[in-house]
């Protein structure tokens, strides 16, 4: 009988004898590794292996322990969003610029594997980023209701701020929101720039 004081009980689900998996090399400021996703059947990760190339092995060691609770915590069906939304953007070193053009710059390497994982698997397309605009058949997709947003993006009905169709690719880690509309700004060089307004943090 399940202690009614204590969390559910998870039940592991295992990955198959054989698997399909995904490797991923990564270079962050100069530091090299790898990321192999082990996949369920239906393509879902189940498990993450974790190697940097050319590091002690106190840092190998931890990125290992690292990547079994990860493994253990996908097979106990916590969701890869969920871990994603934690771990993302998490600050430490080494981080710096990296050549994928899907993570420009990693915070750290928990924030560009997590990054990575996010933009693989867990919303592996954007979206329609056209919607509210003319459809090849002439008819118009609603927009968001006006209500709903700031009163500088209130626009006329079939209308689309280019604001909401870039915040869709454009990395908004943990950018503040604008002080005059109140839309999430972008980074701008060390400052932050509003797309709806034009406004910008004060420092360009």
């Amino acid at each position: 009988m399940q202690d009614q004081n204590g969390p559910p009980r998870a039940v592991r689900h295992r990955l198959p004898e054989e698997r399909a998996s995904v490797t991923h090399k990564f270079n962050i400021a100069g530091h090299e590794g790898y990321i192999t996703v082990g996949l369920y059947p239906n393509r879902q990760p189940g498990e993450i292996f974790i190697k940097m190339a050319k590091e002690g092995s106190t840092v190998s060691g931890l990125m290992d322990a690292f990547a079994t609770s990860i493994s253990l915590a996908l097979q106990h069906g916590v969701p890869l969003k969920v871990l994603c939304e934690k771990f993302m953007h998490t600050r430490f070193e080494p981080a710096g610029i990296t050549p994928n053009p899907r993570v420009r710059f990693a915070k750290s390497v928990m924030d560009y594997i997590f990054q990575w994982l996010h933009y693989r698997f867990v919303e592996p397309e954007q979206g329609d980023l056209f919607e509210g605009m003319l459809q090849p058949n002439g008819a118009v997709v609603p927009a968001a209701p006006a209500a709903d947003l700031p009163a500088s993006r209130k626009l006329e009905a079939g209308s689309f701020h280019p604001a909401d169709a870039m915040r869709e690719i454009v990395d908004l880690g943990d950018a503040p929101s604008c002080h005059v509309c109140g839309s999430i700004m972008t980074r701008n060089g060390s400052c932050y720039r509003c797309m709806s307004c034009g406004s910008t943090s004060g420092c360009s």
